[in-house]
């Protein structure tokens, strides 16, 4: 255990260690409260806590900030993998559907992650005040890590301290959050944000192509008319929504579908066809084969476990 420590207190430095040791302090107070503070005092802020290692699991991730402090946890859209330890900050720039799945937590010493919701409306602000002075980066990616920074975990540490008073958290809440996107805005990880953010940049664009499949994710899809939409030619718009997401459109509305399915089943509808239907599938055979191919087992079998 000692020689852990080292190994973190060498990656991280001794002020980002000390705001992480706090940050669990917090973090498990919050759990202890959540009843009483979750959502109302301390709102964009999620504490997420498992007692045990997990398979591969498919979830849509909304733009997020996500600081490990405990445990570790693996996860991939598309070509894009990345591997989280303890002290590690994970930015999401674009709604994704992503597989991850928690490789070390016990009971013990459970996986415990401090998830910040991102506001677009905080951060377009914020770039318009700042935008000129920070350059976008090409080669950034809407999955990015790195090692938390002091700049980035203080303000974190400020937040949660104000679940002790609702008067503080509601006047000076606000203004923390709005430090906190702008760390993470300037940050070597918020390249895709600031892409994200620049008028008319590839991202953006594929930004507003990304909610157009996810509200008609049922549809049949028509790349071409989200291209079109986008201002860019089919074999353009393919490539750099890949090069946002880490996939394809057409993998990208499937994932989202086989999410959706899932969903259903778990929750018990009346057959394995009906969940294909209600997804947009108009084949069973062929939903089946894509739900066992995404997920490693059929959706027969997940159906009998909620029943």
């Amino acid at each position: 255990m000692r020689d852990f420590w080292m190994k973190v207190c060498y990656a991280l430095g001794k002020e980002a260690l000390m705001s992480l040791e706090r940050l669990r302090h917090l973090a498990t107070e919050l759990i202890a409260r959540e009843a009483e503070v979750s959502g109302r005092v301390l709102p964009s802020a999620h504490i997420f806590q498992r007692t045990e290692i997990t398979v591969f699991e498919a979830v849509i991730y909304n733009p997020v900030i996500c600081l490990i402090l405990q445990g570790k946890k693996e996860m991939n859209v598309g070509r894009q993998f990345v591997k989280l330890d303890e002290g590690d900050m994970l930015l999401v720039s674009h709604d994704l559907p992503v597989a991850s799945k928690i490789t070390q937590a016990t009971a013990e010493r459970p996986y415990q992650a401090l998830i910040f919701s991102l506001d677009l409306s905080i951060l377009r602000g914020l770039y318009e005040q700042v935008g000129e002075a920070v350059s976008n980066r090409d080669q950034a990616t809407s999955l990015s890590s790195s090692k938390a920074q002091p700049a980035w975990t203080e303000p974190m540490v400020r937040y949660l301290e104000l679940m002790k008073s609702p008067m503080d958290a509601q006047v000076l809440g606000p203004m923390i959050l709005k430090e906190i996107h702008y760390r993470l805005l300037l940050s070597p990880i918020g390249g895709m944000l600031r892409n994200l953010l620049s008028v008319d940049s590839h991202a953006s664009r594929v930004a507003k192509s990304i909610q157009q499949i996810r509200s008609r994710f049922r549809e049949p899809l028509l790349v071409g008319e989200l291209a079109q939409m986008a201002g860019m030619s089919q074999s353009s718009f393919h490539e750099h929504f890949k090069s946002v997401t880490g996939t394809t459109p057409l993998q990208y509305q499937k994932d989202l579908r086989m999410i959706e399915a899932r969903s259903l089943l778990e929750r018990g509808v009346p057959s394995v066809s009906f969940a294909g239907f209600e997804v947009g599938y108009e084949s069973a055979t062929q939903f089946s084969r894509d739900y066992s191919r995404k997920f490693g087992c059929s959706p027969k079998n997940h159906l009998a476990r909620a029943s």
